[in-house]
């Protein structure tokens, strides 16, 4: 008999879910029975698509620019206000700039803007999250899940991307402290990390022969991963089966070598 992975009842936030690992996410949510609002930038096209293939009453797309502190706020109202309350956070959106670029010519201005987006727009979902999470209070055993999207580059490192590499190591450390910090009101906060996985944003590296050569060498399954593989993973730690989990790093990343 086989055993569901069911989120029936709950409903989430999925930031960045209008392609790639987001998209997965939000069908696989959708498919688990939860209700799902997910914000896109400017792809409005497929956001508009996801929707109708999944239907108004299970789904819902708003535009929303992530970038510093001062959306997050109206976007968690907008799912609260579509959906009537808020379970789960996906925290999925993030940039990670293409070129190369080395540490003593990096511009101020791409530090800056990958930090606002990677790390400072992820601090205040989850503040503006947690605090709706904590009026709402238990349904069960627990009162909110928070998954956040890290990368083994931020475990690792990642040569010429130290600004990506920098906000992915940080969600790391907040989840560490988070998930102690939010035990008491049962809000479970956990993080995946993925390696490579083939979306847009990695397709400039994938699709070039040499460097996709060099990536492949170094993941024992020699491919990158796809974004219901990611997906999966997150469905997983938003569930009951994974109740005894909480700060932990969920590395998704065909086998690669994550330190050293």
């Amino acid at each position: 008999m086989p055993i569901p992975l069911s989120l029936s009842g709950k409903v989430a936030l999925i930031t960045g879910g209008s392609r790639g690992i987001g998209a997965a996410a939000v069908r696989m949510f959708v498919n688990a029975g939860a209700r799902v609002l997910f914000n896109y930038e400017r792809a409005k096209a497929p956001s508009e698509q996801l929707v109708k293939e999944l239907g108004q009453e299970n789904c819902a797309a708003v535009a929303c620019n992530l970038s510093g502190t001062e959306t997050a706020q109206p976007l968690v109202a907008a799912a609260v206000k579509r959906f009537g309350r808020l379970d789960i956070l996906v925290a999925n959106h993030g940039v990670w700039p293409p070129e190369d670029a080395p540490i003593d010519k990096m511009p101020d201005a791409q530090w800056r803007s990958t930090m606002a987006i990677n790390l400072d727009s992820v601090f205040a979902l989850i503040k503006h999250s947690v605090a709706q999470m904590k009026k709402q209070g238990k349904s069960g055993t627990t009162a909110g899940h928070i998954v956040l999207i890290s990368s083994t580059a931020g475990q690792r490192g990642e040569a010429f991307h130290c600004d990506y590499a920098a906000t992915k190591g940080a969600l790391i450390s907040m989840v560490k402290g988070l998930s102690t910090e939010l035990a008491r009101d049962a809000i479970y906060v956990n993080t995946v990390a993925p390696g490579w996985v083939d979306t847009d944003m990695s397709a400039p590296a994938l699709n070039d022969p040499q460097i996709s050569a060099r990536i492949f060498s170094g993941i024992p399954l020699g491919r990158a991963g796809k974004p219901e593989e990611i997906a999966g993973p997150i469905l997983f730690l938003c569930s009951e089966y994974a109740g005894f989990i909480t700060g932990e790093v969920f590395n998704v990343n065909g086998g690669a070598v994550l330190v050293g």
